[in-house]
């Protein structure tokens, strides 16, 4: 197996970078061999905001279910919504 490296190419912005690496091998720039662990504690997932009109009836319902679970109602959307997203790429 071949120990030479090719020279991380240069990006003029960060979505051509992003592109490149989800459709190259990141083993032939990088020895992974030498790669460290390290801790990231005050990562944070990065997020969006995002405006949605709901039935006011169907809001009042999403925070009762919330507060019998004791979370916020945005909380238990963004539950819901991870789990309908999770369930229905495993059904096709």
């Amino acid at each position: 197996m071949s120990t030479t490296r090719k020279a991380e190419p240069q990006f003029a912005t960060e979505a051509e970078e992003r592109a490149y690496w989800e459709s190259h091998d990141s083993s032939v720039h990088v020895d992974w061999s030498k790669a460290e662990k390290v801790r990231l504690p005050n990562l944070k997932p990065s997020s969006t905001s995002i405006s949605l009109r709901l039935p006011n009836s169907l809001l009042e319902r999403i925070k009762v279910a919330a507060g019998k679970r004791d979370v916020p109602y945005q909380s238990l959307i963004k539950i819901w919504l991870a789990e309908k997203i999770d369930t229905s790429g495993t059904q096709r």
